[in-house]
């Protein structure tokens, strides 16, 4: 069960993952609603660079962010359906994996909107629930 609870957390992050880099290059759910601004992010450098612009520096934060959820869910799903006793003898890979979810969590809470940080939070909930019958268990 406790195996099934990491997987399900894993798919809920991989899946907000995978519609974040959708809407990252399809469509405009990720623009901002003001044409004009992203006509100005498109010209206007970055104080660090000039070789880039906001809109592409906006574009590239968005879509390794995406990345970065896609791994979490990839990893961690394969590993509580392919490896878990590998996973659950790791306490180095389950805290990191609850480290992760508790910076998306924190990350959401303060910058994003409610649809992200409650997947969030029930993939979080999941995963300690997984930890709990990890640790009852053991």
């Amino acid at each position: 069960m406790a195996s099934l609870l990491i997987a399900a957390s894993a798919a809920i992050i991989f899946t907000l993952g995978a519609l974040h880099l959708w809407y990252t290059f399809r469509g405009n759910k990720l623009h901002p609603r003001d044409p004009e601004l992203r006509v100005r992010l498109e010209q206007v450098p970055l104080v660090l660079t000039r070789q880039t612009t906001m809109w592409k520096a906006w574009v590239g934060f968005n879509a390794s962010h995406s990345h970065g959820a896609l791994l979490f869910g990839a990893v961690y799903g394969y590993l509580a359906l392919v490896h878990s006793a590998f996973l659950f003898q790791s306490w180095f890979l389950l805290a990191l994996g609850l480290l992760a979810l508790a910076a998306y969590a924190l990350l959401g809470k303060r910058y994003w909107f409610s649809v992200p940080f409650r997947g969030i939070l029930l993939a979080t909930a999941f995963y300690v629930g997984a930890l709990v019958l990890a640790m009852a268990g053991a």
